[in-house]
């Protein structure tokens, strides 16, 4: 299936790993052209690397109005199609372990910068009467996941944030959805088996086995899986489709509307 993303050009946020990197890299064999963002330079050299001219790169922190600025003045000048707001998440912990400040640095980490960015793009959108924009959040804003506070607190402000704002630009060519991803074979998931095993007093590799018997297919997904999604609600085909949330998660939530 062709969709339509040869040469448009597009942001992705935690660029380096997991969910980031695959997007970044079936953008790239789609042939679109791609800003990877993220902390570890070494790793957007190799996606570079791996994408001459197809992928360039900003290091760094996401969150600050540095960075953001320049991504905004990237889209600009490249005339961006759409936007992949993605970024790690908050600590692990449960009611009692997680500190006021916890709570404080979380807002900022999951909510704030992700709706600062989103709104200056905004008006480069709205001007191109053209955008998709696509935030990577968590299997948690549907169904909590155990300590997992902060990310079942956070998390979804985002999606109410983002289902407000598609009902504002849908008539502008503006879409805006969400991916909930469950338990995938990212770097993200050691944070919780790490606590599972110490709460449990098991191993990490029995911590692991006991999240995929909690899984229905059997097993976790692959960030190559989602990233499929994610392409296709980045692309024209996805018209119709705005102020969703899509949860990814092989069965693992158990209400009638995951």
């Amino acid at each position: 299936m062709d969709l339509n993303l040869k040469e448009k050009y597009f942001i992705v946020g935690g660029a380096g790993d997991g969910f980031g990197k695959a997007i970044t890299i079936a953008l790239a064999r789609e042939g679109a052209r791609v800003l990877a963002v993220s902390r570890t330079e070494e790793k957007l050299i190799k996606l570079k690397d791996q994408f001459p001219g197809q992928v360039e790169y900003l290091s760094g922190d996401i969150a600050t109005d540095t960075l953001q600025q320049k991504i905004v003045e990237s889209a600009r000048k490249n005339d961006v199609s759409g936007v992949v707001i993605n970024a790690g998440g908050p600590p692990a912990g449960g009611y009692t372990e997680i500190s006021m400040q916890q709570w404080d640095d979380a807002w900022q980490q999951v909510v704030r910068w992700k709706i600062h960015l989103i709104n200056k793009l905004m008006p480069l959108f709205i001007e191109n009467t053209y955008g998709k924009i696509v935030c990577v959040e968590s299997v948690s804003v549907k169904q909590p996941v155990e300590n997992l506070i902060l990310s079942n607190a956070m998390r979804p402000a985002v999606v109410g944030y983002a289902k407000s704002v598609a009902a504002e630009v849908a008539a502008k060519g503006i879409t805006i959805n969400v991916l909930a991803p469950g338990f995938h074979k990212t770097g993200a998931i050691d944070r919780l088996f790490a606590k599972k095993s110490e709460l449990k007093e098991i191993s990490i590799e029995e911590a692991k086995l006991s999240f995929e018997s909690e899984i229905p297919v059997g097993e976790m997904g692959r960030p190559e899986e989602l990233a499929s999604i994610a392409l296709w609600l980045l692309s024209p085909l996805s018209r119709y489709v705005t102020g969703q949330t899509i949860a990814h998660d092989g069965g693992t939530i158990k209400g009638i509307f995951g």
